[in-house]
């Protein structure tokens, strides 16, 4: 909704400044995704330079004085503007991101971002050659740089600011009760399915073919509702989503020959991160408006198309006979009942990416748990190998085989920084509950439709509810415009205990 009067220059300076930003920070992301896609290695520790540059030109600009004046100037007109106005978010979320962003000097941020670019191409070798001392010293200097940063605001705990970079209005003391109860009423579930018999999923780990799986996830996520037209997708080891403007949205995939779904989960995955980014009203493109109004909110898109819609019996109902088509070998003697069982298949199993809904979870909390201990200054990070073994025997009755597949699996300590990183993972998943149930309770046609291979009817329910509004509202208000309830666990828990309840035929004392 725009309400804007010719008469206000000083907001079409504003959102221009803004805008000129924008294009830097752009800039910036666009160097970053060749980093992790095409670009040589000889050319790290000049993109490294160059990212550092337009990050700090970017801070520059914003932390400028000048912008300060201008929202100090616009507060008697935000004032009387509606607050639902793209006026007002507009100014309101300047303003809160004005004044986290003044306390931190240009010079860090430039010193942070070069050191990102360097750490990651430590990581990505040392990760290779399954080696966690090379990258130990980057990801020291890390640790110190992520503490140096957090102090920079004031706190009640040293991860909080990092945590609310993300996650506004998340703290520690909100997250540690919230995950200790998930935990908890997670454990038994678990115990539960992996004490009987396994699902055989044998079949899953043949050879496909990687051209054929990409072909495969690309009619899929067209049908889902990708748009070619202002996105594409490429390859690299660890997937992820970068967004340059309303019509530029890329998605990266892995594939795994040995795994038929490894693939097409994790790009339904990104796909979900991209649906809510190419879904942003156009009014805001350019803007600190245009993008995901929290890690947790936009986690939740990208899990609920891949678990809830992509893991479904009406999803597989669709596209299993297309899958089995392609790959009739290796499929030709499975029934979709038993495929569907076995991409849902619950195994403790040491890689968080390919953990499965009921275990996921835990996978976090042990990341969570760990970089709270790092920046407490509790756990060194040349011990940080010994600790992730430890946790990952004590809650999941398992250790890694190596550094690779334990402490060096995630890129986000490497590449970015340590607090803040992981907690929208598991946020994500309990919202992403909420959220699609109150879709089906407003329109049950919605899993009909699943079933048949429409995805319009979720699409723009969740495009009108969410993807449209940006940044308009902060996570909490959104939560409560669409589902009218405060962030709770039960949803998530009564979704998998129904679900698996039925694949396993088990009896799970059920969340009303």
């Amino acid at each position: 909704m725009s309400t804007l009067s010719p008469c206000e220059p000083k907001y079409l300076e504003l959102k221009n400044s803004l805008i000129q930003i924008r294009d830097l920070e752009d800039a910036a992301s666009v160097l970053n995704w060749d980093q992790t896609t095409y670009m040589p290695t000889g050319g790290t520790s000049a993109r490294g330079r160059q990212i550092a540059t337009l990050k700090e030109l970017a801070h520059e600009k914003f932390t400028n004085p000048s912008i300060g004046q201008l929202l100090e100037d616009l507060r008697p007109y935000e004032q009387n503007l509606p607050y639902d106005s793209t006026e007002a978010s507009l100014i309101r979320v300047t303003r809160r991101d004005y004044e986290r962003a003044i306390r931190v000097p240009s010079e860090f941020m430039a010193k942070f971002c070069q050191h990102q670019a360097t750490a990651y191409e430590a990581w990505v070798k040392a990760k290779s050659l399954k080696n966690f001392s090379l990258v130990q010293p980057y990801l020291e200097k890390t640790l110190d740089l992520s503490q140096e940063l957090a102090y920079f605001f004031p706190h009640k705990h040293i991860a909080d600011p990092l945590i609310d970079f993300v996650d506004e209005g998340i703290t520690v003391s909100i997250l540690r009760p919230l995950f200790r109860e998930l935990r908890q009423k997670l454990l038994p579930i678990v115990e539960a399915i992996t004490s009987g018999p396994p699902v055989d999923d044998l079949y899953l780990h043949q050879y496909y073919p990687k051209e054929q799986q990409l072909k495969f996830g690309r009619t899929v996520i067209e049908r889902i509702g990708f748009d070619f037209q202002r996105g594409r997708q490429d390859e690299t080891p660890h997937p992820f989503t970068s967004s340059f403007s309303i019509g530029d949205v890329r998605i990266t995939t892995r594939v795994y020959e040995n795994n038929c779904t490894e693939a097409l989960f994790s790009t339904v995955h990104e796909v979900g991160h991209a649906l809510y980014e190419q879904g942003i009203a156009l009014e805001l493109e350019g803007t600190p408006l245009a993008e995901g109004t929290s890690s947790g909110i936009h986690e939740s898109q990208s899990r609920l198309w891949e678990n809830m819609v992509g893991r479904s019996r009406g999803f597989w109902e669709c596209f299993y006979p297309q899958l089995q088509g392609i790959f009739l070998k290796q499929l030709s003697c499975v029934s979709v009942s038993e495929f569907y069982q076995a991409v849902n298949k619950v195994v403790k199993s040491p890689i968080r990416t390919d953990a499965d809904e009921v275990t996921y979870n835990l996978h976090v909390m042990i990341r969570f748990d760990l970089e709270l201990a790092m920046l407490e200054g509790k756990l060194a990070v040349c011990d940080l190998p010994e600790a992730w073994n430890e946790r990952y025997r004590k809650d999941l009755g398992i250790v890694p085989a190596n550094d690779s597949e334990g402490v060096m699996q995630d890129v986000h300590w490497y590449g970015e920084m340590i607090g803040g990183m992981f907690q929208g993972y598991t946020l994500g998943n309990l919202i992403a509950a909420q959220i699609y149930e109150t879709a089906v309770k407003s329109n049950p046609e919605i899993t009909v439709a699943i079933e048949q291979g429409n995805f319009t009817l979720l699409h723009q329910w969740l495009k009108h509810n969410i993807y449209q509004h940006g940044r308009k509202y902060t996570a909490n208000e959104l939560i409560d415009r669409v589902i009218g309830k405060p962030l709770s666990i039960d949803p998530f828990i009564r979704y998998i205990q129904n679900k698996y309840s039925d694949i396993y035929s088990l009896k799970l004392a059920l969340v009303a």
